[in-house]
């Protein structure tokens, strides 16, 4: 089997007597296949921002796997709130990452309608451009609060966090 980094380039290669870069050294086969349910698991977050930007700047911060302990993200990414909408009730969305600032529907707000209407909602986390405006996050119900600018090792700890209080309830969710 071949592992490809991000650039497309191989990586190494499992076969059937262990992995070997570039037929370097052999060793037992350690790292499961593809196929397992502990590669393939992954927690879906749903990023929401009318700012593409915006959007880059919250997955960039969190990451592929924000801890260890955690299965891989894959973020699906909302422009406006009739995708974040739709995504909600397709289900399947284990955290939501909601921009405070969005326009024209702000990220607090639409916490707020998604906590009241979705019956075992996911967790929110909203961000927010000041400090000052973390009261307003309990307001819309959010589970957590990131602010701008993103520091990727509090963005990625919070997010874990609220992943593993979610999992607490959900099997799947714990890594």
């Amino acid at each position: 089997m071949n592992f490809y980094g991000l650039s497309g380039t191989q990586r190494f290669r499992i076969g059937t007597v262990g992995w070997f870069p570039s037929g370097g050294h052999r060793c037992a086969d350690t790292v499961p296949s593809v196929s397992s349910p502990e590669v393939s698991a992954a927690t879906t977050v749903l990023v929401f921002s009318h700012r593409p930007e915006v959007r880059e700047a919250i997955t960039m911060a969190i990451g592929r796997r924000p801890a260890p302990d955690l299965p891989r993200v894959r973020f699906v990414e909302a422009g406006g709130v009739a995708d974040v909408l739709a995504a909600m009730d397709a289900g399947g969305v284990d955290l939501a990452i909601l921009d405070g600032e969005a326009q024209p529907t702000g990220g607090m707000g639409l916490s707020r309608q998604l906590k009241d209407e979705i019956t075992d909602c996911p967790p929110i986390i909203v961000a927010v451009r000041r400090r000052d405006d973390r009261w307003l996050a309990t307001w819309s119900q959010a589970d957590a609060v990131l602010v701008h600018p993103l520091d990727p090792l509090t963005a990625a700890e919070t997010v874990a966090d609220v992943l593993r209080r979610a999992g607490s309830a959900d099997p799947a969710l714990r890594g």
